[in-house]
């Protein structure tokens, strides 16, 4: 597989789950309404989830990437300093 067919099927992963989730989202009832959707069927969602999120990792793998660290599709880091506000005493 070259890296334009593994691209390819992130993207697929990623609209599935993004998908996915939305149906999940959509169907959620409020305010403790009973649930739509049987137990067997939310445990096959969760199932789902497991796939996708497993494939996605093997692909990132077999592409190089590190997990812990974010990608950036133009290669470059970006360049930042992490802050600290103290809020200063009322005296």
């Amino acid at each position: 597989m070259n890296t334009e067919e593994l691209s390819k099927e992130q993207r697929v992963l990623r609209q599935m789950r993004k998908t996915l989730a939305s149906v999940v989202k959509d169907a959620t009832p409020l305010g403790g309404r009973p649930n739509p959707l049987k137990d067997s069927t939310i445990q096959e969602i969760k199932d789902c989830f497991v796939l996708i999120s497993e494939r996605e990792r093997e692909l990132a793998e077999k592409l190089g990437f590190e997990q812990a660290k974010p990608y950036y599709a133009d290669g470059e880091q970006p360049n930042s300093n992490v802050v600290n506000f103290v809020k200063p005493n009322k005296e």
